[in-house]
């Protein structure tokens, strides 16, 4: 367990809780821009008195049930080794079925969309969020109104561009960044809710209830906007492997939550005074000689909230790599001390460009929002199922008592899908279509892999039977160690045979090294490698990694040292099969995603590279796998 799960004093304490503010909450902490605005925006709700308590009510008991209760209670609680996010609860749901191969097949398929979902968000996310605080040089001056789509996109630009450079020196920045931004929050509120203190009798749930009484479809289409103020809420469970449960329990119930509901108050105190401020209440909230500031403060505090999601967008693209569910892509870490920072060209300029196009199609705050919350909803109600499966199966709790707690917020997540898919023809399709195309992407990956590996085993050759077959009458042996990377233990590599076939010779020790992923987030050094002497100097070793773990074969193999294998640096080759894949009329998958997966395996980065071998020691053996 990492020191950031066991934090020694009040003051590592505090660092972490600091952190916790800039990365975690972000996203969440900028919804103040546009999600009252959303609310009013259609014309679907009358900013009237009781409308206005109404849908604060609704704010601050969404805010409670989902987050206070579901992620900050609950689902912190689903850790995977101290790690969080979707791919670590669905690693934890199916390793709770494993008994069930069906169920675990379709707990896979469902988590497989969740995480592919996650790609839609992450393209709306950092366009509504940067484009909605640009949108207050409106405010400040109406003339500009020509300059916020051009300015939002330099934003962006320069905040894309910054990524290869890592962000360990900025991200020292962002937590007291955040701080200052949730301080301002209550500073803006704190005022109109004093001035206005009738408005805090929205904190009865009696104001939501009485609202969806007596207009029940008005409410129910306002849930579409309301979802708005619980967008990042995810990322409180996905970032827990850099916090732990302790500093983002304490940043969200001292800080953060208070801060929103202030803020979202203040807001509902104004419309109560003047209902024409509901255009942008929040920018309004400024007295006039704030509005400028305010405006780099939200544009800063927005940066930081969409740098907190292309991280996360990176994290979870190396674990699902990790775990095979996307082909091997190049990943430049950025920081020699802090292993999480990564960098991933491919990820990084493709989130740009749906980001740049969803702007420019949008052209507004307003009508991103049409396109958010879709994506989000049905994140949220996957990682209920999940939590459901873990606890129930992982746990071992009482049935009633799983559907109890798991099914209260199943409920509530449904309605705020379906309300949500209103906006589906108003622009939910557009992340829906990201996310369809990623999942489509995923799917085709891991069928094709899985029929690779078939076609390599019906034509494989069980490797204790070809060394004593080759030992009857061995080859010349030279000297020096071979490595040969095989997909599968106990079958014989390919490029042995053709090392043999074309070279006719064996290197005085050989390693046949299977390099295994888990379902766990991190597998220590005590448990990373394997090994089974199969005589002649030949040895079977299998070596284990986690989902966070950098496959890194050399140093696993330095492990071996002391156990009879010698592994000189200089004297030490790696034999690798590069396989070829051609599609085939009537395999396992249609011609096109055959075709699909084919480029996808061409095109994915070189094996050696993933595995950190040695450029210099490396031999690829060609060969052709018809599926």
């Amino acid at each position: 367990m990492s020191a950031a799960h066991t934090p020694r004093s009040p003051a590592a304490l505090a660092a972490l809780t600091l952190g916790a503010l800039g990365v975690v909450y972000g996203d969440i902490g900028t919804s103040p821009l546009y999600a009252l605005k959303e609310v009013f925006h259609g014309g679907h709700v009358s900013v009237t008195h009781d409308n206005i308590l109404g849908v604060l009510s609704l704010i601050f008991w969404t805010m409670t049930i989902i987050v206070s209760l579901k992620y900050v209670l609950l689902v912190l609680r689903a850790d995977n080794h101290g790690e969080g996010g979707l791919i670590a609860m669905l690693a934890l749901a199916t390793t709770a079925v494993s008994d069930r191969p069906a169920l675990r097949r379709v707990l896979m398929t469902v988590g497989l969309f969740g995480t592919a979902i996650f790609f839609g968000d992450g393209v709306i996310t950092p366009a509504i969020s940067v484009l909605s605080a640009v949108e207050g040089l409106e405010v400040v001056a109406p003339q500009l109104h020509a300059a916020i789509i051009p300015v939002t996109l330099l934003v962006l630009t320069a905040l894309f561009a910054a990524q290869r450079f890592g962000t360990g020196g900025i991200g020292k920045a962002f937590g007291p960044v955040t701080l200052l931004w949730f301080v301002t929050l209550i500073a803006l509120g704190l005022p109109h809710v004093i001035e206005n203190p009738h408005v805090l009798l929205a904190l009865n749930p009696l104001y939501a209830i009485g609202f969806f009484a007596t207009q029940p479809l008005v409410a129910f289409i306002a849930l579409g906007a309301v979802v708005l103020v619980v967008t990042g809420g995810e990322a409180l469970y996905a970032d827990l492997g850099h916090f732990g449960k302790l500093p983002i329990r304490i940043a969200w119930y001292g800080l953060v939550m208070p801060a929103l509901v202030i803020n979202y108050f203040g807001q509902g105190a104004m419309l109560l005074d003047d209902p024409h401020h509901a255009v942008n209440p929040f920018f309004h909230l400024a007295p006039q000689w704030a509005a400028l500031p305010l405006v780099v403060l939200a544009t800063a505090a927005t940066v930081i909230a969409s740098q907190a999601l292309i991280t996360a967008a990176f994290s979870v693209t190396k674990q699902a790599v990790q775990m095979g569910m996307l082909p091997r892509m190049r990943i430049q870490h950025t920081s020699v001390r802090d292993t999480g920072q990564i960098y991933l060209p491919l990820v990084n300029w493709g989130l740009y460009i749906f980001i740049v196009l969803a702007v420019v199609m949008f052209r507004s705050s307003s009508n991103l929002a049409s396109a958010y919350g879709i994506a989000v909803t049905l994140d949220m109600t996957i990682t209920t199922v999940m939590t459901f499966f873990v606890i129930r199966y992982g746990w071992k709790l009482p049935l009633p008592l799983c559907l109890a707690a798991t099914g209260f917020f199943f409920v509530i997540d449904v309605v705020f899908f379906a309300s949500n898919m209103l906006k589906l023809f108003a622009g939910g399709w557009f992340p829906i279509v990201i996310g369809i195309g990623m999942f489509t992407l995923m799917l085709t990956w891991m069928q094709g892999r899985r029929l690779v590996s078939e076609r390599l085993r019906d034509d494989a050759i069980e490797l204790n039977g070809f060394l004593d077959a080759v030992f009857i009458s061995p080859p010349v042996r030279v000297p020096g160690t071979a490595v040969f990377l095989a997909a599968e233990e106990g079958l014989t590599p390919n490029a042995l045979m053709h090392n043999l076939k074309h070279n006719k010779v064996l290197h005085e020790y050989n390693l046949f090294v299977s390099v295994k992923h888990h379902e766990v987030p991190w597998i220590g050094f005590d448990q990373r490698v394997q090994m089974e002497s199969l005589g002649h100097d030949c040895w079977q070793v299998s070596l284990h990694f986690g989902f966070k773990n950098d496959p890194d074969v050399p140093e696993a193999l330095q492990l071996l040292k002391g156990r009879g294998v010698p592994l000189d640096e200089m004297d030490t080759s790696y034999f690798l099969s590069r396989d070829s894949v051609i599609p085939v009329l009537g395999g396992g998958m249609a011609l096109w995603r055959e075709k699909l997966f084919a480029g996808l395996h061409r095109n994915a980065a070189a094996a050696a590279d993933f595995l950190s071998l040695p450029a210099n020691r490396i031999v690829e053996l060609g060969s052709k796998v018809e599926i």
